[in-house]
């Protein structure tokens, strides 16, 4: 009882604070021994908290301008969109991708070099490209494990290590989250200035897509340059959704410090849309979480499948990241023009 009544007492002392004598005359504390709406009791402070529910600021000498709002509603609706069908598709997306991997390897099996390795072997990427390749790919899994554990963790982590291991293991993740962040955008960065010459789009990639980039049947190679259709749609993937991960990143790295939605929508709204662009603070880290952890699963989902290609799925693949170097004949399969042109380079007498 005394609690409750303390309870009580404090949160009209929070009314005060947060300006109620500023609210309109239908929603004030009593005026004259009047309560609003002429009513008594628990209906009048049903209207009050009505009100205040709604995410109404008053004013406040606090230098924390949230502060004036008691309660932040869209909270709730941030929390039931994280909690529910970003989660649900996220793991539905997760599970589908795993199973028509596995699905595929049964069927198909690891593709082979046709012609069986040729014991030659041609520079496919240098250095330079392997380190940006390694340094972007690398955080990426980090963050990837990281950030599946910030959103499921509790549910499937948890229970199977116990409390001690997990608290310490997510304490340690969250660390390792915001740091090596800039770890990935460094190689993000890299890898664009590397190969974005050899991404654009060209009509040989429209053979490469209607023959199925010669993954689904034996024997069939289209042709394709340094990289293949398949390899650019990953290449552009993960350019703009890693600048994009990256800039709500930072956004929630250095909170209320950025105004990247309002902006946005103020621009989409210049072409017919109709959004909204009066973002409080709170609101703004609230759809920089949505859509962080939404375009990071949809990345996870494709790089799981690029993965799969680069290692188990392809023989002779994942040479080209480790040593550098390829079979000549894995080369002529899957990047026929690629060959010819560097053969033609190395025929040429030096100048």
């Amino acid at each position: 009882m005394i609690q409750a009544k303390a309870l009580r007492i404090f949160a009209l002392l929070a009314l005060l604070v947060c300006g109620v004598a500023g609210l309109p005359a239908d929603v004030t504390a009593q005026q004259s021994g009047a309560v609003p709406g002429d009513s008594l009791g628990l209906n009048s402070d049903s209207d009050l908290w009505r009100y205040v529910r709604t995410g109404n600021a008053g004013s406040t000498q606090m230098k924390d301008e949230l502060a004036a709002v008691m309660i932040q509603s869209e909270g709730d609706n941030w929390r039931a969109l994280r909690n529910g069908p970003i989660s649900a598709i996220g793991a539905f997306g997760l599970f589908i991708v795993i199973f028509v991997l596995g699905l595929f390897y049964m069927v198909r099996g690891r593709i082979k070099i046709d012609a069986g390795p040729s014991g030659k072997t041609i520079l496919r990427f240098g250095t330079i490209d392997r380190f940006a390749h390694w340094l972007m790919a690398g955080s990426f899994v980090i963050l990837a494990i990281t950030g599946l554990n910030m959103l499921y963790g509790r549910n499937v982590l948890l229970p199977v290590i116990g409390k001690d291991a997990f608290a310490a293991f997510t304490a340690f993740g969250k660390y390792a989250h915001n740091f090596l962040a800039f770890a990935f955008m460094v190689g993000l960065a890299l890898s664009f200035f590397l190969w974005v010459r050899h991404n654009i789009p060209n009509k040989v990639d429209l053979q490469w897509l209607k023959m199925g980039g010669g993954i689904v049947k034996k024997g069939v190679h289209p042709p394709a340059k340094k990289f293949n259709a398949g390899q650019k749609i990953i290449f552009w993937a993960v350019m703009i959704g890693g600048l994009s991960v990256s800039m709500s990143g930072i956004a929630l790295m250095f909170p209320f410090q950025t105004t990247m939605f309002a902006d946005t929508f103020a621009m989409l709204n210049t072409v017919g849309f109709n959004l909204p662009t009066s973002l409080t603070p709170l609101q703004e880290q609230q759809y920089n979480q949505i859509w962080h952890g939404f375009v990071s699963l949809v990345l996870i989902i494709m790089i799981m499948a690029h993965i799969y290609i680069g290692s188990v799925g392809m023989e002779g693949a994942l040479d080209a990241m480790n040593s550098g170097h390829v079979d000549r004949n894995w080369a002529k399969e899957h990047h026929s023009l690629w060959v010819e042109e560097e053969d033609q380079k190395a025929a040429k007498p030096a100048e």
